[in-house]
């Protein structure tokens, strides 16, 4: 292909086999038309018309689920370039619903946004459509193969999506419910004319491209963090210099804070603007002030035509500064002001006016002292939606489907101020399966799934999601280091209820000097690469200890490798780890509250809303 430069002059035989061959309608671009970056989402759409124009168009297959033993009538489909006639008949009628799912799994990317999408293909099928699903992950219904219509395993790519939607002809596409790659592909389809169900696609770009967010922010007279858009290095130092360290590091349009880093020195600053601006070339980079000691809360609703019609308030347990994908979260919130409350829910009444959303939607705000922030808004489903649906016991997704319909939604007749109970949601980790991998919590997502648990009241529900993914009681034995003295204080009165309770207290020198100062007993271990005993790392591989608190000083690398062979260590050893002095004190107030005997084994239906 490389010996020719305009389309016509490509043979019809030579592009047949190039598809047939799985070059995408990009790669041709690039390699016929010579295209530029400025000008490649339009010599794409001219390498598609050609072929369409041509002929030269996928065809359906079915999936032979039963080895050719049986005729295999199933609704698992694919598309290829090497047959000549569909398996199936397309009926042209409008009457199909088009789902994007969230891809494979992945961190970041997990069956939080399954169980988002699973709920609107059901919701699409209850209302008469043809529910149709593309998602390459075949675990999204695998188990419940009748759940959608047709199913089509395939690429979420702009070229295959388009491919199915020539097909199917469909009254429209759901891009709200799968996370970050529908909601990425959003602009491209519309610019086809493709109907998108609920939000416009102009407002979703509007949310997802940082500068424009921020400008409408400003707009509102919405508070945000300061912030700067990359434009060179020298810029963002002399931002840095004006605001002060840390700060926040965030791309455009990805998923799970890929790329994105709190920095707290200019040599971590640098470093970090070379990956972020490499993640996301065509967008730009924003830096931002990362506001310690503030409390991150999730605001997450479903909205008709700019107006809320339900939403959920729920808090992280960490500071801010923990990927929400990472954060332990409580729901309904515990510990927030009445006024916080309030101004949460009419700023966020704002927003939706502004983009007229229309479908689930989510926004992260900071709090300190009654003061908000807002940190960023998802014109889509969140993957706290599964999880206040559970708690709050209504399906937001099956209503933010309606709304997206068109379909008249009604506010359901209770609120998170009804419950008798508390919900909690504990992140699972798998860093004994990642070599190598420091086990500790950022703004770029670890976890790789999570559990929510009920309980009378907070801490009964923390413990058993604590207890669900991994820790466990009875705790006789602790290991601290607890990093900054904002920390140690943190830790301070649980660390005296643990001691007064006979738990024995380990801890690396400054620690255990705070605490034999506040008249705390706890005996002094060395740093693993000391040569005094009792050493700490020693004691780890001899699994002395039931578990283990470590937290960093700050975000610099310098920093975070200090206690790495510690942290490292636990997760080797299979020794429980926190790394966070909030959960920790959260956690260890629990313990002092519940015994394992006392916490109840109840139904998620038992739980009266």
């Amino acid at each position: 292909m490389l010996k020719y430069n305009t389309l016509p002059k490509l043979p019809d035989e030579l592009l047949a086999k190039a598809k047939r061959y799985g070059f995408s309608d990009f790669q041709i671009a690039r390699f016929v038309l010579k295209s530029v970056d400025r000008l490649i989402e339009e010599d794409i759409m001219l390498v598609r018309n050609e072929r369409k124009l041509r002929g030269i168009l996928p065809v359906v297959k079915q999936i032979d689920t039963l080895a050719a033993e049986y005729p295999a009538q199933t609704n698992y489909l694919y598309l290829t370039y090497s047959g000549t006639d569909h398996d199936i008949n397309y009926e042209n009628d409008q009457k199909s619903v088009v789902v994007l799912g969230s891809g494979a799994y992945r961190i970041g990317s997990s069956v939080e946004f399954d169980w988002c999408s699973v709920s609107a293909l059901t919701t699409v099928r209850n209302e008469g459509y043809r529910a149709v699903m593309i998602n390459y992950n075949p675990e999204t219904v695998s188990t419940d193969y009748d759940i959608c219509d047709r199913l089509y395993f395939d690429e979420l790519s702009f070229e295959r999506v388009m491919d199915i939607i020539d097909l199917e002809s469909p009254f429209g596409v759901i891009v709200n419910s799968g996370g970050q790659i529908p909601n990425g592909l959003a602009t491209r389809l519309n610019d086809q004319n493709v109907p998108i169900l609920g939000t416009s696609a102009e407002s979703i770009d509007r949310s997802e491209n940082r500068h424009k967010f921020s400008e409408m922010l400003d707009q509102l007279g919405i508070d945000q963090p300061r912030w700067k858009e990359l434009t060179s290095i020298d810029d963002i130092v002399q931002f840095a210099d004006t605001t002060g360290f840390p700060l926040l590091i965030r791309p455009s349009y990805v998923l799970a804070g890929s790329a994105m880093n709190v920095v707290s020195n200019r040599e971590d600053l640098e470093y970090f603007l070379k990956e972020a601006a490499t993640v996301s070339k065509q967008y730009p980079v924003v830096v931002s002030e990362f506001i310690e000691n503030a409390k991150e809360i999730e605001f997450d609703a479903v909205a008709n035509h700019g107006e809320i019609v339900v939403y959920t308030v729920s808090e992280h347990v960490e500071f801010a500064g923990v990927h929400s994908g990472d954060s332990t979260i409580i729901f309904p919130p515990q510990k927030i002001y009445v006024e916080t409350n309030r101004l949460i829910k009419k700023t966020a009444q704002r927003i939706a006016r502004e983009l007229n959303i229309t479908g689930p939607f989510n926004i992260q705000f900071i709090a300190r002292d009654n003061y908000i922030k807002v940190i960023e808004c998802n014109l889509r489903a969140s993957r706290s939606f599964p999880f206040v649906s559970k708690v709050l016991k209504v399906n937001l997704i099956e209503l933010a489907t309606k709304a997206a319909l068109g379909l008249p939604v009604t506010k359901p007749s209770k609120s998170a101020f009804d419950l008798e109970y508390i919900g909690v949601k504990a992140s699972q980790f798998s860093f004994h399966r990642l070599s190598g991998a420091d086990p500790v919590l950022g703004v770029d997502m670890t976890s790789t799934g999570e559990v929510g648990c009920i309980g009378d009241d907070f801490y009964e529900a923390l413990l058993k999601a604590m207890l669900s993914v991994g820790y466990r009681l009875p705790v006789k034995k602790i290991f601290l280091s607890t990093g900054p003295v904002r920390d140690k204080v943190e830790l301070l009165e649980p660390c005296r209820l643990l001691a007064s309770s006979g738990v024995e207290l380990y801890a690396t020198a400054g620690t255990a000097k705070f605490l034999l100062d506040h008249n705390i007993e706890c005996t002094t271990v060395s740093w693993p690469d000391e040569e005094s005993h009792p050493n700490s790392l020693d004691m780890i591989r001899e699994k002395k200890f039931d578990l283990i608190v470590n937290i960093p000083k700050n975000n610099s690398r310098d920093e975070l490798n200090n206690d790495y062979t510690i942290r490292r260590s636990a997760v080797d050893y299979n020794i429980p780890l926190i790394t966070n002095a909030r959960l920790a004190s959260a956690f260890i107030e629990a313990m002092n509250r519940y015994t394992i005997d006392q916490i109840a084994i109840t139904g998620w239906d038992e739980y009266k809303s």
